[in-house]
């Protein structure tokens, strides 16, 4: 990449579902473009180009390659977006930081704790950016919602607890065939497809702090025929800081219960709730609930007062340049462009990956609690 370049040249490896949502992420952003895409089949990475253009063109038509070690050796590509199964990802994921290759990587970001330190350590090698793909994450509404969760007179802190769900009722079909469901491709099954967002949130919460101790427990667990072994379907967890500041988290993930993607962050002088943390809602603007209720006694008359107040962001749901997604790529590309490196990220990463490992080893232990 040249001194003087103004976009960071994309390539997408692999033809997953949500790679359709990022090519429009990073056409949306000004300073990305999609170069190349590949699969290990030339004909899929086609039929996903012809697609995408059809439904959202770009100016330069991205090419199609047949595999994915021909992506890795283009230098006319500065980063790579990586959303093959995780069971798959670890070994392409380091070959791409050997090659010089900035990484966005879909979630969860490896099988393992070992397997994703050992990507980390690549990257750091290599000198590129690693990032994980939780769009969230990048949305002008955390900042929003940093503000309220102080000791100062405008916060409800300092934080004491922290509840959340993520979920979705996953049709016959997908718990079937669906890779979700196979041990051998997603082996965290809907703890990483759906706790890594829970868990992520909590530990940006309280960040730096993480928890001294965690529990699991595995609710439901189910393979589609012929997987290997059981997956998650249902867990939940609960992350326990402890201290001067005492505070626990609990979190909830489920294929099998209709969407929910609530968070709700609790301290002394109130609460903030968010009802569409991971995937917002469509429209203009994000919003969030600050809630202060009082408690009245006014002679014989007991009363609890309602005190909400909603925040709004400006910023766009989904599909546009002002939405997370596109956030997420235009920051990442920013870093890319700049020579900068934010640790933060791949160390953020390595801490959601660290205690969803630690509460899967408690559930196998009968929910004892596991130290971090």
């Amino acid at each position: 990449m040249s001194a003087s370049s103004s976009v960071c040249r994309f390539g997408i490896l692999g033809t997953a579902g949500i790679s359709a949502k990022n090519w429009l992420s990073i056409a949306n952003a000004e300073n990305a473009e999609l170069v190349a895409v590949a699969s290990r089949d030339a004909a899929k990475a086609e039929a996903f180009i012809e697609a995408c253009q059809a439904s959202r063109p770009v100016a330069r038509r991205p090419e199609a390659l047949g595999s994915y070690d021909a992506l890795l050796a283009r230098d006319d590509i500065d980063a790579i977006y990586l959303p093959i199964p995780t069971g798959l990802r670890t070994e392409w994921a380091v070959k791409a930081a050997e090659a010089g290759k900035h990484i966005v990587m879909e979630k969860p970001c490896a099988p393992s704790v070992a397997d994703l330190e050992r990507v980390i350590a690549a990257c750091q090698k290599s000198g590129v950016q690693f990032m994980d793909g939780v769009m969230f994450r990048h949305s002008r509404r955390l900042e929003a919602i940093r503000s309220f969760l102080g000791d100062d007179e405008l916060g409800i802190g300092p934080i004491r607890r922290i509840a959340s769900q993520f979920s979705f009722c996953a049709p016959e079909e997908f718990r079937t065939g669906n890779i979700r469901m196979k041990s051998d491709l997603e082996p965290l099954g809907a703890l990483g497809d759906l706790g890594w967002y829970t868990i992520s949130f909590a530990l940006w919460a309280m960040w730096p702090r993480l928890p001294d101790a965690v529990t699991g427990r595995m609710l439901v667990s189910d393979a589609a025929p012929g997987g290997e072994a059981p997956v998650p379907v249902e867990f939940s967890g609960e992350l326990l800081w402890r201290g001067e500041r005492d505070a626990s988290a609990s979190f909830f993930c489920s294929f099998l219960i209709e969407h929910q993607q609530w968070v709700h962050v609790s301290g002394p002088r109130g609460s903030v709730r968010v009802d569409d943390f991971v995937l917002p809602y469509i429209g203009n603007e994000l919003s969030f609930t600050v809630s202060k209720p009082r408690f009245v006694v006014d002679g014989c008359d007991f009363r609890m007062e309602k005190h909400d107040q909603t925040v709004t962001v400006e910023e766009y749901g989904h599909g546009h340049a002002s939405a997370q997604e596109t956030n997420l790529f235009r920051h990442f590309s920013k870093l890319v462009l700049s020579g900068d490196r934010e640790s933060y990220w791949p160390q953020a990463a390595l801490a959601v990956q660290q205690v969803m490992m630690a509460c899967v080893a408690s559930a196998a232990d009968g929910g004892r609690e596991r130290s971090l």
